[in-house]
């Protein structure tokens, strides 16, 4: 018997020595030249099974059972555990020094063990646990380092593995210090009333420990990312099948307990050409999956292969030539052998894996639904957000049961509401909600829905509740926490928000989604400075995405940086024209005194967002620049109020909103109306400095100059930029920036108009 075994005097503790490799058993390490290995528990496991039984025989099914427990297992899990084991040793399996092959048989270990030392690792083999990783039975990674979320909000947050940072031009205006994200355009919201210099610091912390920790950070073991499929042989308006497919496969594999599943990879990457290790490296994951897809009418092949990003070496792969309406039997076997060869059991008791992989049994349905995802993604406007809407119509038409399509189709319609301000879609959203409660109440991407419906509607308390349930799904997990986060910043709970983003980050490292969310929440703190830094990697991570610059753009135009707006604004247009790229444009011309641009534009905008009144309003603005559009200016400000009107009675929180329909009022004649309503906003608590200068201007166009003046001093003390107090046209006209702050009255009025009535510019 090999005294290892023994728990005798402490010798079951006592390492394996042989050459320049140290075991040891106690402190589940391995060494190789002093130089700590990585090794999953099932393959350091498997190790000890070898060494405990030098130069025997041990039998593949005695492995199996000792390692695995024979459960739900396929041989493959072993010969992956080999894998990693040569590699961690150096052995090479043409040659072996350590571990023999017997096909068909088992394996040996024919290494020279050295003796026992009778005594604990000596402090010069030992590893430094401060600095090594060591093998747990939790299939994660631990780190002993420092982390800045951990320290500000969590207390103990693993570090994040690395992410895939693509080198990208940044625009000559733009500083290259670190960027940042987010799912789209700003949308002209008003700041949250809390303590968000915490939330900002904080907020920023997550993202300097991002760049601070994915070079050294180690990937979780069983992790894994999925690449982009890519499209064969097929025509390019085919590329949305693949897409789809890839995202349906995350979800599945999001939704096993025990793997970890990288944040989605921009478009783009699957034409990098980059082997598995390296890879590995940018991603943070142990495997990668990545697949080829050819569609011919109903024909459907689909080439799939999952390789070890640490060996390069591929686990398993395989070619499924099949029917279309054989899709979703196809998707489960992938998934099975990808969960089996890095979990080594497939979740066979859990109902929710076959649910997850075939959402629908109908082809045609599941095929309008990739469809509405693939445009879904691309969305920059109402244009593209209806026709998504028109795809998963059609995939409801002809399932009614769809329950998955039915809970897109409400996020998609609580996006419309929340970024261009249309009142009838939170109808619309509500139907859809209600219909998806109703089919399949358990799945958690309708809990989701709902919990976006309850929060975009102010009901937070639901909101809270919907995200719970929604958490116990892996699936959904980073974007429930990023839910409960924006519920936690509407209440003035910054130390909680910092947490929910934080787990967000730890479920999804490297997504930009959630970079972007924290980046909206330091625009909407006021903290601009390290917004724009947040952007910044937003378009670094996704430079494909129109959505990103625009919300750039909005940024700089909000700093007062024009030249870099344009520079990202025109970027955002050269991808996809949309209402904010397009009205903050106009908004440069205008400030440059070329009004006939300014006008064109801008309608362009009004016509791409018809339901939101900022475009409207903006469209005014422009016209009334021109003393010939006074009529046609008014039209469009009556238009901003009818439809401001529609939006507040379902958002009466918004006291930007307030304010800007007191504008109108005054624009169109309404004093009265104006002046009652500069009142309503001021006695709520949403952003004071915005609110005091829409109230200024307000006030100066109705002729009360010294309670316009008051307001300025408000929003300047608020920290509103001054380009937004001094471009301002009513300002000019009513000589009030020669008294507000001590500057001297300029020489003409046509030379700044007003940035947006204080808001952020655009969306």
């Amino acid at each position: 018997m090999d005294p290892r075994d023994s728990d005798a005097g402490g010798q079951g503790t006592q390492p394996y020595r042989f050459d320049e490799i140290v075991v040891d058993p106690a402190a589940h390490t391995v060494l190789r030249a002093g130089a700590a290995q990585p090794l999953e528990p099932k393959a350091f496991a498997v190790l000890l099974a070898l060494l405990r039984h030098p130069g025997e025989l041990v039998g593949r099914d005695e492995l199996l059972d000792q390692v695995w427990g024979h459960r739900h297992v396929t041989p493959g899990v072993l010969t992956r555990a080999i894998a990693q084991l040569r590699h961690a040793l150096g052995d090479d399996p043409h040659g072996p020094r350590y571990i023999q092959t017997r096909h068909a048989l088992g394996y040996c270990f024919i290494g020279h063990l050295a003796a026992p030392a009778g005594g604990s690792l000596d402090a010069a083999a030992r590893p430094d646990t401060s600095a090594t990783t060591t093998v747990t039975e939790t299939s994660e990674v631990a780190s002993t380092a420092a982390d800045p979320v951990a320290a500000a909000a969590i207390a103990s947050v693993p570090p994040a593995p690395p992410v895939w940072e693509p080198d990208v031009a940044v625009p000559a205006a733009v500083p290259a210090d670190p960027p940042a994200d987010l799912p789209g355009r700003l949308p002209r919201h008003p700041r949250i009333a809390m303590a968000l210099g915490t939330l900002a610091a904080v907020a920023l912390a997550v993202a300097g420990a991002w760049f601070v920790r994915d070079r050294a950070a180690r990937p979780a073991l069983t992790s894994v990312a999925v690449l982009p499929f890519t499209t064969l042989g097929g025509a390019p308006d085919q590329d949305y099948f693949a897409a789809g497919l890839t995202e349906e496969m995350r979800d599945a594999l999001a939704g096993v307990k025990g793997l970890k599943v990288a944040a989605s990879v921009p478009p783009q990457a699957g034409d990098e050409g980059l082997d598995a290790r390296r890879w590995g490296a940018r991603l943070g994951v142990a495997a990668i999956l990545q697949a080829s897809v050819r569609r011919e009418g109903q024909h459907l092949r689909i080439t799939a292969h999952l390789s070890d990003t640490t060996t390069g070496f591929t686990l398993w792969s395989h070619t499924y030539d099949r029917q279309l309406k054989d899709i979703f039997q196809t998707q489960t076997e992938i998934a099975g052998e990808v969960v089996q060869a890095l979990i080594g059991a497939l979740p066979t008791d859990d109902p929710r894996w076959r649910r997850r992989l075939a959402p629908t049994h109908n082809e045609a349905a599941f095929d309008a639904y990739l469809q509405g995802l693939q445009l879904l993604h691309h969305a920059t406007g109402p244009e593209d957000a209806t026709r998504a809407a028109e795809r998963f119509g059609q995939a409801l038409a002809t399932d009614h049961d769809f329950a998955k399509a039915q809970a897109k189709l409400c996020r998609l319609e609580i996006w419309q509401f929340e970024n261009a301000r249309n009142a009838a879609a939170f109808e619309r959203a509500m139907d859809a909600c209600r219909r998806a409660a109703q089919m399949d109440p358990g799945l958690a991407e309708v809990k989701l829905a709902v919990g976006d419906l309850y929060r975009a509607h102010g009901d937070l308390d639901r909101a809270l509740a919907a995200y719970r349930d929604s958490e116990q799904s892996p699936s959904t997990q980073a974007q429930a926490h990023i839910g409960m986060a924006k519920v936690y910043v509407a209440q003035g709970q910054s130390a909680r928000a910092i947490e929910e983003f934080g787990r967000a980050l730890e479920l999804s490292p490297g997504d930009a989604d959630v970079y972007a969310q924290i980046g909206y929440q330091q625009y909407a703190g006021g903290d601009i400075a390290h917004a724009l830094e947040s952007y910044r990697k937003v378009v670094a991570l996704r430079p494909e995405a129109a959505d990103g610059w625009s919300a750039l753009g909005a940024l700089y135009l909000e700093a007062g940086d024009s030249a870099a707006a344009a520079k990202a604004l025109e970027r955002a247009v050269a991808i996809k024209p949309d209402a904010a790229s397009l009205t903050n444009l106009g908004l440069i011309n205008y400030q440059q005194g070329d009004y006939a641009a300014a006008i064109a534009l801008r309608r362009r905008a009004a016509a791409l967002s018809p339901q939101d009144f900022l475009m409207w309003a903006n469209l005014g603005e422009a016209l009334q620049a021109d003393p010939a559009q006074t009529a046609a200016a008014r039209d469009a400000y009556r238009k901003a109020a009818d439809l401001a009107v529609n939006y507040l009675k379902l958002k009466p929180d918004d006291a930007a909103g307030w304010a800007s329909l007191g504008l109108y009022r005054a624009m169109l004649g309404d004093g009265a109306a104006a002046r009652e309503l500069v009142g309503r906003a001021e006695s709520l608590t949403g952003d004071p400095g915005e609110v005091a200068l829409i109230n200024a201007e307000t006030l100066a166009a109705l002729g009360d100059l010294a309670q316009a003046r008051l307001r300025l001093n408000r929003a300047r003390a608020a920290g509103v930029p001054d380009l937004q107090i001094t471009s301002n046209l009513t300002f000019r006209r009513r000589g009030l920036l020669a008294t507000a702050a001590g500057e001297s009255a300029p020489a003409s009025s046509s030379s700044a108009p007003n940035p947006n009535h204080g808001h952020p510019p655009g969306e």
